[in-house]
């Protein structure tokens, strides 16, 4: 790909994954155009993305080829290769000849000679200190990667980082205001049963309060499961 032409469509990339950022979007949905647009514009012959489970496992959630799938789980099978390299050091692993690997990650030399893979760059996706997974490029030619390519690859493994913390904060965001919702709820509820202990029991709010506390002790269960029995149980009454 021409220099002109390359720099046109990364800036192309950039400016399509922002706008999708911008909007509610599907995670998983930009990786796989992510690593689509890396393959153009870095001429690789593939592209991955390795990410953690909430275990922290590692899997591979985007590939533009099921060969280079399969060389991702073939690196997580085996506990071997750039990607985890790239991924436990935060720092680019270059592979410029993927034969000449074998005494250090025989596995992967293997697997990835075999599926015709010569050379393979895993990036690391990284946000100050935390690194949450690896794009990893593969070539079917050996040779190291062009510099501005480099720049290039660590750019776009930004725009996926980026994405990926934006989905989790927004996520986060989501499950913090249906617990404080939830928490809201919960005391109109505590508060209109209180209301009927304290006319009920002839006490006052406090000690209500009190009273309602100790059923949902004494019961094992949630005060606004109890505090909703108690206004039931009130609504039923003649």
């Amino acid at each position: 790909m021409k220099a002109h032409n390359r720099e046109e469509l990364l800036a192309e990339t950039f400016v399509s994954l922002a706008d999708t950022l911008i909007a509610d979007y599907d995670i998983v949905e930009l990786l796989h155009t992510l690593v689509e647009r890396t393959v153009r514009i870095l001429g690789a012959s593939d592209a991955g993305i390795l990410l953690p489970d909430s275990n922290g496992t590692l899997d591979v959630v985007a590939s533009t080829s099921e060969r280079s799938h399969l060389i991702g789980l073939l690196q997580l099978g085996a506990d071997e290769g750039p990607c985890l390299d790239a991924y436990i050091n935060g720092q680019i692993v270059s592979v410029d000849d993927i034969a000449a690997t074998y005494a250090r990650w025989p596995t992967f030399a293997t697997d990835a000679g075999a599926a015709g893979y010569q050379a393979m760059y895993a990036i690391p996706m990284r946000l100050r200190a935390e690194t949450i997974g690896s794009l990893n490029l593969f070539s079917d030619r050996s040779g190291p990667m062009d510099p501005q390519d480099t720049a290039a690859a660590r750019a776009l493994a930004d725009i996926a980082t980026i994405g990926i913390l934006q989905e989790r904060a927004l996520r986060e965001s989501d499950l913090a205001r249906e617990q404080l919702q939830r928490a809201l709820d919960s005391r109109i509820l505590i508060e209109q049963a209180k209301g009927v202990l304290a006319q009920t029991m002839h006490v006052d709010m406090h000690d209500a309060f009190t009273m309602l506390r100790d059923r949902a002790r004494h019961s094992g269960r949630r005060l606004s499961v109890v505090a909703q029995e108690i206004i039931d149980a009130s609504a039923s009454r003649p």
